[in-house]
């Protein structure tokens, strides 16, 4: 019986042209599979996977994806907590796991005014620091740790959320004591650890025309100093409205004209009711806990499945499209469970915003996003 049923399952496989025959691959199962003609397919990870602690997410995590990102344990806060005292056995098992399983490897990220501590700001006395000294905290927490894993980590978020959403430079601490050219020096620092890795800039919102054109104003001054950008990063924080294909083709094709490649990061779509309608990520932004806006506590309801799903299908269609500009598509998380959105902007809501469910199960957004690679939607 066995027998049959492989002979059976060969004949399903062969097609008939004429006195020819040609024998038909199976559709691909897994994401990496399906992409690995246009781009990678990453992932968000952190220490609930690398520990141990969420074995299932780890299987998922082998099967379905080739690219990683370090999704809080390279953070300065995290990494290098006080003056000279740095914390590297997270970022270790990072690599080591990276290495193990051959996969292209994000550092999350360099220099962002959020999850740095006080500390790198500030003097002996507690006030504003200088902008030399700034600036050599700066160079010697890149030196470290680009350097540790120079030649390892293949791509660097060198800074996060340097534009603002009205498109001009945001105002952080970095730019208020150094300047503007903080940047320009973030990225010469990391080129100089590790010539060979690719340098991003990382940003939120950037489909929205006129954040994408500060980005694109960044960009052109940072050229016209001599200063190479390779990539820009797309934080993919979306919402089942958001954005419109049209800007984000717009953003895409923008960047790509600057002679920059296109990562989408931190991809992941919000279901629940927005309290604000703002469509940013600004970590520092948290609203009041309200039942309203928490509707989904037994499950998604099969309708905002689907909406879900097809928003999905379309981003992607997008980025399948545009896949001779785009290197990678990282998802902020692998499953439900594990997502920032349960907290983000509202503290102990239940969020749907991944591909696999609390289960671990893939949802109806997996299967068109399957599709998407195949160019149906």
């Amino acid at each position: 019986m066995a027998i049959k049923k492989s002979l059976l399952a060969l004949a399903c496989l062969v097609t008939f042209a004429g006195n020819s025959c040609r024998v038909s691959e199976p559709p691909p199962e897994t994401l990496k599979d399906a992409y690995k003609d246009h781009f990678l397919i990453g992932v968000a990870i952190g220490r609930f996977q690398l520990s141990g602690r969420d074995s299932m997410g780890l299987m998922l995590l082998e099967k379905q994806f080739n690219s990683i990102t370090a999704d809080n344990m390279m953070k300065w806060e995290r990494i290098h907590p006080n003056p000279g005292i740095y914390n590297f056995e997270p970022a270790d098992q990072f690599v080591e796991f990276g290495e193990k399983h051959d996969m292209d490897m994000v550092g999350h990220c360099l220099v962002w005014h959020n999850q740095t501590p006080a500390w790198v700001f500030q003097d002996e006395s507690g006030n504003p620091t200088v902008r030399d000294t700034l600036l050599q905290r700066m160079h010697d927490h890149i030196f470290t740790v680009v350097g540790r894993y120079r030649g390892k980590v293949h791509a660097w978020d060198v800074v996060n959320e340097a534009i603002g959403d009205d498109g001009q430079m945001r105002r952080t601490p970095w730019s208020e004591i150094i300047g503007d050219d903080y940047v320009q020096k973030a990225i010469e620092y990391a080129r100089e650890a590790d010539p060979g890795a690719i340098l991003i800039l990382n940003d939120y919102s950037l489909p929205n025309p006129e954040k994408r054109d500060g980005m694109v104003r960044l960009v052109k001054d940072l050229q016209s100093r001599g200063v190479k950008v390779d990539a820009i990063g797309m934080q993919g924080h979306y919402q089942l409205y958001y954005p419109s294909t049209d800007h984000l083709e717009a953003a895409i094709r923008a960047f790509a004209e600057l002679g920059c490649r296109v990562v989408i990061t931190e991809m992941d779509i919000n279901v629940l009711p927005n309290p604000t309608g703002r469509v940013d990520a600004d970590v520092a932004r948290q609203e009041e806990f309200q039942s309203r806006y928490n509707p989904y506590t037994a499950g998604l309801p099969d309708s905002v499945q689907l909406q879900l799903a097809e928003q999905y299908g379309r981003l992607f269609t997008v980025f399948v499209r545009n896949a001779d500009k785009i290197d990678r598509v990282t998802f902020w998380g692998i499953h439900d469970g594990s997502s920032w959105k349960n907290n983000f902007p509202v503290r102990g809501r239940t969020n749907y915003p991944l591909l696999y469910d609390r289960q671990y199960q893939p949802k109806l957004a997996f299967d068109y996003v399957m599709k998407a690679a195949a160019g149906s939607d």
